[in-house]
């Protein structure tokens, strides 16, 4: 228990009622790996890192990443519903955090992407964007419609899955950016996140015509066997979200025990490709330490030998091309 305390004296810690009734229901299971304070959390290994993504060596202002050319981060704050035990920006989140830009540091963020032409894509990160009132949420979209060259906003969440009763018909309506594309990210790491709840939440964003990708955290203990992804990845493309991107989970200080090798992953991804349609694959990536970006890290199909290429089905069996 002392060390407990310590874990959520140093990291943030919040659980939604709709998660604490699954982690009541199996205490042991995949979504208390999630949420729940673990003591492994107080060791740090020496290649960890506190910022491990680099955000802060992309920051030109304050809320602001702008790592690739043709987008930028928006981060207006640093709370979310739910604080995941393998969160990268776990160090600046919570209560003790960042906390929320002020209006003129929201002012200054938003003034940089409208001094900035080549910004074609704002995501809308945190934190989870999906904390803002319906009101705040309406002004950023409206601001952001009236940037011209801005075509795409897109909002990255865990809320429809964690605490579905904050998808209102009102949060729903304030995502609209008049001109803009506005697509939604949902974060989900297990099947069972998806409760009825969480269900119909999803429905309300697609119902609405807003078209909805995911995000999955590759995470020993929770989901990294073939069948469980499977699950998960099912479970988006019934739900009407589009998997994205399967994160290789990321160098975060005290986050090891969730981390397995690229290799286990390319090994599962391989095993999807062979059982799940393709419009269920996600992309395995990895952020480069340090800052560097965003690469798909998922198993190679084809090698180049001295006599030409070799492909590799999703049986694993070999063959000549050309």
């Amino acid at each position: 228990m002392k060390a407990l305390s310590a874990v959520a004296a140093r990291y943030a810690v919040a659980v939604t009622p709709d998660m604490g009734s699954l982690i009541e229901a199996e205490p042991e299971g995949p979504i208390a790996a999630q949420f729940i304070p673990d003591a492994r959390e107080l060791t740090s290994t020496p290649e960890e890192l506190l910022d491990p993504i680099g955000d802060e060596a992309h920051a030109p202002v304050k809320g602001i990443v702008h790592r690739y050319p043709d987008r930028v981060l928006l981060k207006p704050l640093h709370v979310c519903a739910v604080y995941c035990r393998f969160c990268f920006r776990r160090e600046v989140v919570g209560p003790g955090g960042s906390g929320a830009l002020s209006p003129a540091e929201l002012d200054a963020a938003l003034g940089y992407v409208r001094a900035h032409p080549e910004v074609w894509e704002v995501i809308l990160t945190g934190g989870d964007p999906f904390m803002l009132s319906p009101r705040r949420m309406r002004e950023i979209g409206r601001t952001l419609a009236g940037i011209g060259h801005v075509k795409v906003v897109r909002w990255h969440t865990r809320v429809p899955v964690v605490d579905p009763s904050r998808v209102t018909g009102e949060l729903v309506a304030a995502l609209k950016a008049s001109g803009k594309a506005v697509w939604v990210a949902i974060h989900a790491n297990h099947a069972s996140e998806f409760t009825a709840e969480a269900r119909d939440a999803i429905a309300r964003l697609a119902e609405a015509g807003i078209p909805l990708v995911s995000q999955s955290v590759l995470l020993r203990g929770v989901n990294d066997d073939v069948a469980t992804l499977d699950a998960l990845m099912r479970t988006f493309v019934e739900n009407r979200v589009k998997p994205y991107y399967l994160h290789h989970p990321d160098l975060a200080p005290g986050t090891a025990h969730f981390r397995g090798t690229i290799a286990e992953g390319q090994g599962l991804m391989r095993d999807l490709r062979g059982r799940l349609s393709g419009l269920a694959q996600p992309t395995y990536v990895l952020d480069i330490p340090g800052g560097h970006g965003k690469v798909p890290v998922g198993p190679a199909w084809v090698e180049d030998d001295a006599e030409g290429l070799v492909v590799t089905d999703p049986n694993g069996e070999h063959h000549r091309y050309g």
